[in-house]
């Protein structure tokens, strides 16, 4: 792997390497790695900090000149792109209706369930996750196992900057419909999102469980409940609301973490 990881880092110095047989080799070795699973675009210390592979990112990128533009037919469909779709979902376990769109060089770990939706390269999706109707999973973005995303879910992509952190989902969480998160956020274990909750590196994501906010940016804490909602600010022009986050509670203890959530949003009402 180390010899690998100085092959992509040469040609991403010098992309005129990218013209020889040895290096194109060594990035179609780490896509094949990439959706295999056996490498993934960031990963979670024991400390829990989740680092970036960046050179793996990198090569994501080398990937995209050294691949030919192709026109292939799906029945009545023609498709004019680059990439091509995963292969042997059955072997692998994935479950997969008509519409849903997986490409080559995303990871989808057995028992995945994906409705018509989309997953874009580097992006890893842990088993026993539902990715439902409409939902997108960007390009790099990591999901856990047992992770629901609700319909109309937007996980964004972040493959530039190469030192760019993904935006990364933990086990057991729910992401409630049409929620959009961007910019390399970071959602904790068994966290539940409300229905229409938006999260940017910049939303203020506020704890109003106690007797005083609490404003954090760019995570959500482990199994917190979480509701979009406004403050004011002050601009030129008058105070006006701006969208944040809003930390209302936490999900309860139980056996089972399928009750729990159906427990959870009906404790708080929450709309799914």
């Amino acid at each position: 792997m180390t010899d690998l990881k100085q092959q992509i880092e040469k040609a991403w110095e010098d992309k005129q390497l990218l013209k020889y047989s040895d290096t194109i080799d060594a990035v179609r070795e780490v896509m094949e790695l990439l959706d295999k699973g056996k490498i993934r675009i960031a990963d979670k210390l024991e400390s829990g900090v989740w680092i970036v592979n960046e050179w793996v990112k990198k090569a994501v990128l080398l990937y995209f000149p050294i691949c030919e533009m192709k026109t292939f037919e799906l029945g009545p469909m023609e498709f004019h792109d680059k990439i091509p779709l995963k292969k042997d979902l059955a072997g692998q376990g994935i479950r997969l209706v008509p519409g849903g769109i997986a490409r080559y060089g995303s990871h989808l770990e057995p028992g995945v369930v994906m409705m018509p939706s989309f997953v874009n390269i580097g992006a890893y999706v842990g088993t026993g996750t539902m990715v439902d109707t409409w939902a997108t999973v960007g390009s790099c973005a990591q999901v856990g196992s047992n992770v629901h995303l609700s319909g109309g879910v937007g996980i964004g992509g972040v493959l530039e900057p190469v030192q760019g952190s993904p935006v990364i989902i933990e086990n057991d969480c729910f992401i409630g419909s049409r929620c959009i998160l961007v910019e390399g956020v970071l959602v904790e274990e068994e966290a539940v999102l409300g229905a229409n909750v938006v999260l940017t590196a910049s939303t203020h994501i506020i704890d109003v469980t106690g007797s005083e906010p609490v404003i954090t940016k760019g995570r959500v804490p482990k199994r917190s409940v979480v509701i979009p909602g406004s403050y004011p600010k002050v601009f030129p022009a008058g105070t006006y609301h701006v969208p944040c986050a809003l930390i209302i509670g936490q999900r309860k203890e139980a056996t089972d973490k399928k009750l729990s959530l159906n427990s959870v949003l009906r404790d708080y009402n929450i709309s799914i």
